[in-house]
Parts: structure tokens; C-alpha cells; sequence
């Protein structure tokens, strides 16, 4: 089975292109999947506010657990808890490997880190989930340079279009530090945050 079907059809449904594979699917058939993709009714709120939770939940590739742990981190910080909410998933460190472009996908980006590609500091970390401060810096492993996924990643190939202002970045070494803490407008993920805050305070 193509592995990447699962998330074409999860693209649709959410409407957003989970990965670069998906992008021509998506373009070519813009709606949900089934039979009456087209023609759906309108969503209720409560079905706005879920499919919102999901886009997000996907982008970053966490459990339902994780993203309520994020939200409650985000809920006891004093600035608006939907940005807060981004910025502390922006800040794990699969999210940040695939920011710098050590990676094709969140998913690549996840896998790289718990198979302990990824150091933080010098000391290899093999959880995602991760936090990251500013000043923290993030590097390929030494042993891992030479495998062709970094191979390719040095050369530029995953390197994102708009380089992400928070990081600095060296694609020829594989390193990247985070110089500040990212505000929500940097951050490349496509969501009404609002909804999400509204879905788990009700």
C-alpha cells in the first residue's frame, strides 16, 4: 500500500497539504474525501472548532494528549493563549529540525530525532516532544553527516523557502541555534488558534 495515502486523504479532510507529496493531490482535488466530498452542508461550530483542533494536532504530528498538555502550559502564561499555544509547539524539537530544513516533513523530522540523529547542546535527545530555549542549539549528529537523508538536507534540499527569523541556521554543517523565542506570525502552520482555545475551554 502507497504510505503516503493515508495523509493525502487526511490533507483533504482538513484541508491543508500535510506534506510536499501532497501538495499536487491536494491542488487537484481540493475538497473531502467520499462521495459527497463537494457537496457537505455547513460544518456545526462544534465541527469547526474540532476539524481546527486536527489541523493543528497534524501539522505537528502530536497526540491528543500532548497538544491538551501544550494548551495547558499555554493557559497559565500571561499572553494570548492561542499564540502561546503555537509558540510552544514551535519550540519542540521536531519542529524545529524540520524548521532549519534537516528534514522533508514533520514526520522525517520526528523519526530523525528518536532515532538519535539529533543533539541538543552536544548531548543527543531522542524526544521529539523536546522543548528548546533560546540559545539552545540543535546539530546532526557527527556519525549521522554521512547518511544520505543529511546528505541531501546539507545541500539545501529541504531548506524551507521563507528561513524561519528565530533560527540561525548553517545548512553546510547541519546546525542551527534558536537565537528568540518565535512570535505567531513566523510560524508556518496554517490554523485559527482561537478556535482551538475555544474547543477545549467549552
Amino acid at each position: 500500500m502507497n504510505q503516503s495515502r493515508p495523509k493525502i486523504k487526511r490533507s483533504r479532510r482538513l484541508g491543508i497539504p500535510l506534506t510536499p507529496k501532497c501538495v499536487r493531490y491536494f491542488e487537484r482535488r481540493p475538497f473531502p474525501p467520499g462521495d459527497h466530498g463537494r457537496a457537505r452542508s455547513k460544518d456545526s461550530d462544534y465541527k469547526v472548532r474540532l476539524v481546527e483542533k486536527q489541523r493543528l494536532k497534524a501539522q505537528y504530528d502530536v497526540a491528543e494528549g500532548q497538544l491538551r498538555r501544550a494548551f495547558d502550559r499555554a493557559l497559565r502564561r500571561p499572553g494570548k493563549t492561542g499564540e502561546e499555544l503555537v509558540i510552544d509547539l514551535e519550540t519542540r524539537l521536531d519542529a524545529l529540525v524540520l524548521r532549519a530544513g534537516f528534514a522533508r516533513t514533520i514526520y522525517q523530522a520526528r523519526q530523525a530525532v528518536t532515532h538519535r540523529h539529533v543533539t541538543v547542546n552536544g548531548r543527543r535527545v531522542d524526544r521529539p516532544s523536546a522543548r528548546l530555549r533560546p540559545g539552545d542549539r540543535i546539530a546532526i549528529a557527527e556519525r549521522s553527516r554521512t547518511k544520505t537523508p543529511f546528505v541531501v538536507a546539507a545541500a539545501g534540499a529541504h531548506a524551507p523557502q521563507r528561513p524561519a527569523p528565530y533560527l540561525d541556521v548553517e545548512l553546510s554543517g547541519l546546525t542551527a541555534r534558536l537565537t528568540r523565542l518565535p512570535a505567531r506570525g513566523e510560524v508556518p502552520v496554517i490554523c485559527d488558534e482561537q478556535l482551538v482555545v475555544e474547543h477545549y475551554s467549552r
